[in-house]
């Protein structure tokens, strides 16, 4: 045991520092309790929630970050209505660490409270835990007024990845909020359906272009259809290169031939050095001799980055058997 409970070694000792008049040494017993790694800790951690000091109270939610289960989730969710914002917040945050399934009992109920702050962050929180049962209250907050928490409804049912949760997911990625827009394509990521690629393919036309990066790079992860490459080849013309960036990813991941056209300028882009790295990568994975006119001149580039993925692309050219120039 270490010297910290050679001194303060049972719930006893800590019960009399809690009841200090000194709200600093309320706070330090409060801190040491995170530490205290007994499940018996979490009910003078929740007592201390009704401190008078703000700072103890948000120390105690810190705290309960430390603990797991129900117990320690009706704490917090007792904590993070509390009226002190720094109170609120460091509970949302020991929530979002929550991995017990049992977590969610008392979470579920404060989805529908009246302050979007708690709704969003009961949901991040219900996200982790991947209860079956969770799923009605995800659905219905894609209602919610809040684009914050139609954001977390919509991460509570990707996390989930069932199937029957598919047309929820689709109708989200045309909600007026960007960011609920972006949520929804990546959950849809983990279905293979025709529907939800489908879904996906059209998100690449989204005006955010940042709904478009995420569909970019959620279809490169993908099998590979035939309309799945012509909608990332149809994104090397996108103005934004970020956009680009995950098609070339996703097009040298699929092994695309036929890109490498639209790939190879990415080399001269010396405004996204991470577009060019990207850009000598995909030709590597890529490997065929259409490739070599384009990463030959980037042989000794001054970017070391660039210049390792170039010779490492030449390389597998090489090792390939390619050996005729394709490109100029």
């Amino acid at each position: 045991m270490s010297e910290l409970f050679e001194v303060y070694g049972d719930l006893e000792d800590f019960e009399d520092r809690l009841a200090s008049d000194d709200p600093g040494e309320r706070r330090v017993a409060v801190m040491e309790l995170g530490d205290f790694g007994e499940p018996a800790a979490i009910a003078l951690l929740a007592k201390s929630l009704e401190d008078a000091d703000a700072g103890v109270r948000t120390q105690a939610a810190v705290s309960l970050g430390e603990y797991d289960g129900a117990e320690a989730a009706a704490a917090l969710a007792k904590a993070i209505v509390d009226d002190d914002e720094n109170v609120a917040q460091a509970a949302a945050h020991s929530m979002a660490e929550l991995k017990d399934p049992d977590s969610a009992d008392p979470l579920l109920p404060i989805v529908g409270h009246a302050n979007a702050f708690v709704r969003a962050a009961a949901l991040r929180a219900l996200r982790e835990l991947r209860r079956p049962d969770t799923l009605k209250a995800a659905l219905d907050a894609l209602n919610d007024s809040d684009a914050k928490v139609r954001t977390e409804a919509v991460g509570v049912i990707g996390f989930m990845k069932l199937e029957e949760a598919i047309p929820a997911l689709k109708a989200a990625t045309t909600d007026e909020d960007g960011n609920v827009r972006r949520a929804a394509v990546s959950a849809l990521a983990f279905s293979q359906l025709k529907t939800a690629v489908d879904t996906i393919i059209r998100a690449m036309r989204d005006p955010d272009w940042m709904v478009r990066e995420i569909a970019a790079e959620t279809i490169g992860k993908g099998e590979g259809s035939k309309e799945a490459s012509e909608a990332l080849m149809a994104a090397m013309a996108d103005e934004y290169w970020q956009v680009r960036l995950k098609a070339t990813r996703g097009l040298g991941r699929l092994k695309i031939a036929e890109a490498i056209e639209l790939i190879g300028p990415g080399l001269a882009e010396d405004q996204a050095p991470n577009l060019r790295k990207e850009t000598a990568a995909a030709l590597g994975e890529i490997a065929s001799p259409a490739g070599r006119g384009y990463l030959e001149p980037y042989n000794d580039d001054s970017d070391p980055d660039v210049r390792k993925n170039v010779r490492w692309a030449l390389n597998r050219i090489s090792a390939s058997g390619a050996g005729v120039s394709g490109a100029s």
